[in-house]
């Protein structure tokens, strides 16, 4: 199972955890944010999509050889307001992974976010999907879902149906934004995290945000990816 994580929330108190994490200037949070935050996401992931198309493309290849199926995952997550579409991923697991280990998808079985939805040793994941995760390279296509507009470079991540109704009173803050690929979750160290302490921090998020935290955010998970993945550890 994955290592402990640091005790950074507790159920009791959802507002502790990355107070002032990256609390920006309010100059960038007012109404010319969601215009600004579009735009940005716009040159930022179709200028990135179009340099890692190579590494895309090698990777899908690498993923089809070792395994059988489709080298790319679709999904139905949940976007601003609920509404469902579809996240488009290289695949990290194996193709029949749900079929093989269906006691692993069984989230019905929490009563709460106290659990880890990742961790060490997963049967599911291929090697390949290991090295790809590690690197984040598996979620370059969700670059795609952030130019259609389903979802931006840095906001909660989005999530899938069967986990939501966990959420409690944190749904609906959670779902007031569009979800992103980054987040205070992700470089805090995301999956040595509980579900619990991902939520609350990407909350934090939701009330502090404006594009100087938008653009801190997305340049440390740059710098991390960069530094051969340490976004993941």
């Amino acid at each position: 199972m994955a290592k402990d994580a640091p005790v950074l929330v507790t159920e009791s108190s959802p507002q502790s955890g990355s107070e002032g994490i990256y609390s920006g200037s309010a100059a960038f949070s007012g109404k010319l944010y969601p215009i600004a935050k579009r735009l940005l996401d716009i040159a930022l992931s179709s200028t990135i999509l179009l340099l890692s198309a190579p590494i895309i493309l090698g990777a899908a290849l690498c993923i089809r050889l070792e395994s059988k199926g489709s080298p790319f995952f679709f999904q139905v997550r949940l976007g601003k307001g609920g509404r469902p579409f579809k996240i488009f991923k290289l695949r990290g697991m194996y193709a029949d992974a749900r079929d093989r280990f269906p006691h692993l998808y069984d989230y019905g079985c929490h009563n709460s976010l106290n659990f880890y939805f990742h961790f060490d040793n997963d049967p599911r994941i291929t090697r390949v999907g290991a090295i790809t995760r590690r690197l984040s390279i598996d979620e370059l296509p969700n670059l795609w879902n952030v130019l259609v507009g389903d979802m931006s470079l840095v906001g909660p991540r989005p999530e899938i149906p069967e986990v939501l109704s966990l959420y409690g009173p944190y749904k609906e803050k959670y779902l007031s934004v569009k979800p992103g690929i980054t987040c205070f979750s992700k470089i805090t160290g995301r999956d040595h995290l509980t579900k619990l302490e991902s939520v609350l921090l990407d909350i934090d998020y939701v009330d502090q945000r404006n594009l100087v935290t938008d653009l801190k955010v997305f340049l440390t998970t740059l710098i991390s990816v960069i530094s051969w993945g340490n976004v993941r550890n």
